[in-house]
């Protein structure tokens, strides 16, 4: 099949170019090549097989170009990173909601005879994941109140009759309460292809990323994945700043079982009009990803417990992936395997420490507290 892959330079996008080539797919991939992400130069592992468009995905006149003959449109295209969108949000909002809206206006006015859409959605929509109380059984808890934060009682309570209460898988049928910027332009994004595939009956389906790592990843981005983030400070010899008390917990899964994901429902007609969480559905602790990759680096250097909080950050999220398993999704790599490869590939390449500037930019907003 002929394949738009938007983003498609980048860390996710360009794995995916890669396992679409070798399947045998004709790939065009358009990127504006994010300074911020991969710094003056293209990157060097870029598949010479795909077709490049350098252009940003709200030119719609590039996008008229870049989608003509396609019949699959992956869009991997978005300004990623929490704590940036809640400062820059015109940028966040134009490049992911604008984007994705210009996307969507060419392909239906130019009516285009899409097979498939494939939207790159993210956990961040959910907010807080789902916990289950003793007493009131599954609730779905907002942000965590100031006055609890404050007193670094960082456990999530139910919010009907206050007991702690412990997390438990999130489903894709959990309310969706996102807490940022960047989570709000992800469900945007996830919502109009949805609404807009429906309508117009072209066969679309969104996957709720959980938090990916791997090669790839940009080292020097202080606004990208936290296994990334953390690999920068090691690698300089730099303690990792872990923000509570290092006990929240997220669902880690390698680029490679994403990609997996991504041809699973590309081929996969039951998949059609649906949202799916693509993780591992195993809960890891922010400061275990911290000790292993200093372990793998081999750099001794003990993690930054803060006690300090950061506005709109969620306690606990892992993923519930049995909507996903039921159509033959099975994740691959383990949390150990995949660490040791992003630290093998990570030794490789250069990484400029900028998370210190990045945090006295939140602090200074008044987006970090304690």
């Amino acid at each position: 099949m002929r394949i738009l892959v938007t983003g498609g330079a980048g860390f996710i996008g360009s794995h995916l170019v890669d396992a679409l080539l070798k399947e045998g797919h004709t790939v065009r991939v358009l990127d504006n090549f994010e300074p911020q992400v991969h710094g003056n130069s293209h990157p060097s592992y870029l598949n010479a097989k795909a077709e490049y468009v350098s252009a940003d995905v709200r030119d719609r006149a590039a996008l008229k170009l870049a989608l003509q003959g396609m019949e699959v449109v992956f869009h991997e295209a978005a300004a990623v990173g929490v704590g940036q969108s809640m400062y820059e949000i015109e940028r966040y909002v134009s490049s992911n909601v604008l984007g994705t809206a210009t996307l969507l206006d060419v392909i239906v006015n130019e009516r285009l005879p899409l097979k498939k859409l494939i939207v790159a959605s993210s956990m961040s929509i959910y907010g807080e994941g789902q916990y289950r109380c003793e007493v009131c059984g599954l609730v779905c808890p907002t942000l965590r109140p100031l006055k609890q934060l404050k007193e670094r009682d960082w456990e999530m309570c139910c919010p009907q009759c206050q007991r702690k209460v412990p997390a438990v898988a999130t489903p894709e049928t959990k309310p969706l309460i996102p807490t940022s910027v960047y989570a709000v332009s992800k469900r945007d994004q996830e919502e109009l292809c949805l609404a807009v595939g429906r309508n117009y009956q072209i066969p679309t389906v969104a996957l709720r990323y959980f938090n990916v790592y791997g090669p790839r990843q940009s080292l020097s981005n202080p606004y990208t994945g936290v296994c990334a983030i953390f690999s920068s400070r090691i690698k300089n010899h730099h303690a990792p700043i872990v923000f509570e008390d290092g006990e929240q917990s997220r669902d880690f899964i390698h680029v490679r079982d994403i990609v997996q994901a991504n041809l699973l429902v590309l081929s996969k007609m039951e998949a059609d009009y649906g949202a799916f969480n693509v993780g591992t559905g195993v809960p890891v602790s922010i400061g275990r990803i911290a000790m292993l990759l200093s372990e793998f680096y081999e750099i001794r250097v003990q993690p930054d417990i803060t006690l300090k909080y950061r506005a709109g950050d969620i306690r606990h999220c892992y993923a519930d992936i049995s909507r996903l398993r039921a159509l033959g999704f099975s994740p691959s790599v383990t949390l150990e395997q995949g660490l040791g490869e992003l630290v093998a590939w990570g030794k490789t390449v250069e990484a400029e420490d900028r998370v210190e500037q990045a945090a006295k930019e939140l602090e200074v907003r008044g987006l970090t507290r304690g």
